[in-house]
């Protein structure tokens, strides 16, 4: 039975470490070569390109563009789409989202003739909520990552990823998949730098050959690593004296040549849907990897949200426009494709200093011309007025010793003083009589290793080789009535500089929010987590816990924690400070057991958080935490970045939505 091998490439002329002045040079160097390439050998490749760059090239070469257009209707490469930029789908609204793959698709009618059936997911960055989307523009398949989905399913037959299988989307949709693979790429990428000589390969390759039908991606990465060198990276290897596309051209000829060995377009692979072992219904993700991303473990989604030279700052002012455009009637599909390129993955990584330059000035204008360059109101007023209680109050306030309590006729609260007004327990009678969340204390678990206080409602700010800041400070708050919701406000010392923390308790709208402000000049490389939520676990069943959130799709997403033991905010090593987040991309968690749930709220236009989750399986018990992150650290992290502002969150325990 011969091995079907598939290929297909990825072009990005918007690469982080590319400047513009070396675009034509990319062209020249590395996409025509793949063009001549499938050209003289008739090879099937897949050739993914994302809409934005297609116009690009037009513009540099409109002949490469014209032999790419002949390629793929009349030559035997196919087209494989991915929406207009390439946007990082787990992070942005499902507006965007659908905005992204709509003009996508009327783009490369535009350019190409055709509109592409199979879609690449970017970067890998996989998500159960953007099935329907996919559906919805067009795309008939996905090509995804084996390698991750994998690692997070230890119950998947390893024969699967030889095989197409079928992804299911949040709201039990489904779409083919075939697989690619980070090894298979990286052998490649090996062998055409030099690593690795063609006999090593080859027996790499026929390494994978059985008895049974079976397809393998050869390449499935990008273009302009071959013959081509940004000079940006210390790591970056030298170019091969004999010529990259030379070896790369000595490759598929020793591959098509093997009588074991048979080269189909990516597309083909489809048609072994109906062997043994293939079209089986799966879920990539998992609570513990609830997005998916190819590569190694510091390739995360907190890549393009949290890290480089200040992706908070630019994904929240992505957010500001986002919602004034939503909310107009006048933005037009050149808008939409604006922010779709302001939003793209490249200006979050490595991008050059000349680049990162011209993009900042280029986001300033689009939000001045949408009105969204002014940041929202602050939260926390100047000042407050004198502790007085109104005779219609319906919340007392006591002191209690270190703790502040809080009771009305639906919540009590305790808050501990002596730790910065941290959240001591919180109850709504309306869902429980016992203490939903909280501060669960030093010695509660018997292994030494989790003997410590976990509280709720704090910050902690890490920085390699500097001592760990906290607002767990003694503060003597300050207590005020407003519309019939009281207000306790505390200002606390740190060695970063003052913060701000007010918590308002709302009992007429079921809802209490904690907001912050931090008077911090600057902030220097490292992680920022807040808004913590420690969950009591004698108040939520083990076996029935759950979290959902959406990913960048209109579906909450839903993920099961019996049984499951991780933490997304472990650090993967001294420089990638969390290794999995959350989009939030609606502004919500929601984390319960099949009778209550607490449901979390920000706005991301104030300040774009994700989310991180942690579910540690103790004895016959449990530790599960939620945090916001504003930041975090990775091997794209650079520069000090203004550390003064405010952000918020809101707590509304309450019954599932389902």
């Amino acid at each position: 039975m011969k091995l079907q091998l598939f290929s297909f490439f990825h072009l990005n002329l918007a690469y982080s470490a590319i400047g513009v002045e070396q675009r034509a040079k990319v062209i020249e160097n590395c996409y025509w070569p793949l063009l001549r390439l499938a050209r003289a050998r008739q090879l099937p490749f897949g050739i993914e390109v994302s809409a934005w760059t297609l116009e690009t090239i037009a513009a540099i070469d409109p002949a490469w563009l014209a032999e790419l257009r002949d390629l793929v209707t009349n030559g035997p490469c196919e087209f494989i789409g991915c929406g207009y930029a390439q946007v990082i789908g787990p992070l942005v609204p499902a507006e965007l989202n659908e905005a992204n793959f709509r003009i996508g698709m009327q783009r490369y009618e535009t350019l190409l003739g055709m509109r592409p059936k199979m879609a690449l997911v970017n970067e890998q960055a996989y998500s159960a909520g953007l099935v329907p989307l996919y559906l919805e523009a067009g795309y008939e398949s996905l090509i995804m990552e084996w390698n991750n989905p994998a690692r997070a399913h230890p119950d998947w037959r390893s024969e699967w990823r030889y095989l197409p299988q079928y992804a299911c989307g949040a709201g039990g949709e489904e779409i083919p998949l075939i697989w690619n693979k980070s090894v298979s790429f990286q052998k490649v990428q090996r062998y055409v730098h030099g690593e690795m000589e063609l006999d090593e390969y080859m027996a790499y390759v026929l390494a994978h050959a059985a008895e049974t039908p079976r397809a393998f991606p050869i390449y499935g990465n990008d273009v302009e690593v071959f013959d081509f060198r940004p000079g940006r990276y210390m790591t970056e290897a030298p170019l091969h004296a004999f010529g990259e596309w030379q070896r790369i051209d000595a490759m598929y000829a020793a591959l098509q040549a093997h009588p074991s060995l048979e080269m189909v377009a990516p597309s083909a692979v489809l048609s072994l849907m109906d062997q043994p072992g293939a079209g089986n219904r799966l879920h990539l993700e998992t609570a513990a990897y609830p997005v998916p991303v190819k590569k190694q473990d510091k390739y995360n989604l907190l890549r393009w949200a949290v890290t480089g030279r200040d992706d908070m700052g630019i994904n929240t002012q992505c957010w500001r426009i986002f919602e004034a455009m939503r909310a107009s009637s006048e933005a037009t599909e050149s808008d939409w494709a604006e922010l779709c390129y302001l939003w793209s993955s490249d200006f979050r990584t490595h991008i050059t200093e000349a680049r990162w330059a011209q993009y900042r000035e280029r986001l300033a204008q689009f939000a001045n011309r949408w009105r969204a360059d002014e940041p929202p109101p602050e939260l926390i007023p100047a000042a407050s007025a004198a502790f007085t209680v109104p005779s219609d109050a319906t919340i007392q306030v006591s002191r209690a010793g270190r703790f502040l309590d809080v009771q009305g006729t639906r919540f009590t609260l305790r808050l501990n003083c002596l730790r910065g007004m941290s959240l001591e327990s919180l109850i709504d009678r309306t869902v429980s009589d016992l203490s939903l969340c909280g501060t669960i204390h030093h010695g509660y678990f018997d292994e030494i290793q989790w003997a410590a206080d976990y509280y709720s409602g704090h910050l902690v700010f890490e920085s390699p080789g500097r001592a760990k800041v906290t607002d767990l400070n003694a503060v003597e708050p300050e207590v005020t009535w407003v519309d019939g919701a009281v207000l306790i406000k505390g200002s606390i010392k740190t060695a970063l500089g003052l913060v701000e923390k007010q918590w308002r308790v709302d009992e007429a709208q079921g809802r209490i929010t904690l907001s912050y402000r931090l008077h911090w000049p600057e902030m220097d490389l490292g992680s920022l987590r807040l808004g913590h939520l420690t969950l009591n676990p004698e108040a939520f069943a083990a076996d029935t816990l759950r979290y959902q959130t959406h990913n960048g799709g209109r579906d909450l997403e839903s993920f099961n924690l019996a049984h499951s033991d991780f933490d997304h905010g472990a650090p993967v090593s001294f420089l990638i400070s969390a290794n999995q987040a959350l989009g939030l991309t609606a502004g919500e968690f929601l984390i319960g057991d099949s009778n209550s749930v607490i449901r979390v709220e920000t706005d991301k236009k104030r300040r774009a958080a994700i989310g991180l989750v942690s579910h540690r399986q103790i004895q016959n018990s449990y530790l599960c935490r939620f945090s916001f992150t504003l930041k975090e650290l990775d091997d794209t992290s650079r520069g000090k970045h203004e550390g003064g502002f405010d952000f918020e969150f809101s707590l509304l325990p309450q019954g599932w939505r389902d």
